[in-house]
């Protein structure tokens, strides 16, 4: 389960290289940041809490392995019909219209998130905060006193 856990971040990564290639740096980084971050950690402790990771391994069905292969090869052949009729040139992208508000800046993220939207970041920032001392009081052995 944390071998799945840290391939996860993995992911998380590769999304935020997209997000990169579509000339985001801030969702990018925000991606990595909360995701790989913080929400990994989250998800490793309660891996470790439920002790997932000390379970033993499950018993391999014989046809499995089957379904496997056939599901792969179905994939296989939906990639390639995909591939072969909608291979063509993409066509002149249109800017979108003037009546949408973009940010673009990261500058003006921060004014806009700091001003306009104070509450909900506040609110959000007390929840993430209960949530990790939430998380502490759950893992946190009790001492006894003899």
């Amino acid at each position: 389960a944390v071998y799945s856990a840290l391939f996860l971040v993995l992911n998380f990564v590769t999304v935020a290289v997209f997000y990169l290639l579509l000339g985001a740096p801030f969702i990018a980084m925000a991606q990595i940041t909360v995701y790989a971050g913080a929400i990994m950690v989250l998800f490793l402790f309660v891996i470790m809490l439920l002790g997932a990771e000390a379970l033993p391994a499950t018993q391999v069905l014989p046809w499995q392995k089957y379904l496997a292969g056939g599901l792969a090869a179905v994939l296989a052949v939906e990639a390639t019909f995909i591939f072969l009729t909608r291979a063509r040139p993409v066509g002149e992208i249109t800017p979108p219209d003037a009546s949408i508000n973009t940010i673009t800046n990261i500058r003006e993220l921060g004014d806009m998130l700091f001003t306009k939207y104070l509450l909900p970041f506040e609110v959000t920032s007390i929840l993430l905060l209960v949530a990790m001392v939430g998380a502490i009081v759950l893992i946190r052995k009790e001492k006894r006193v003899h």
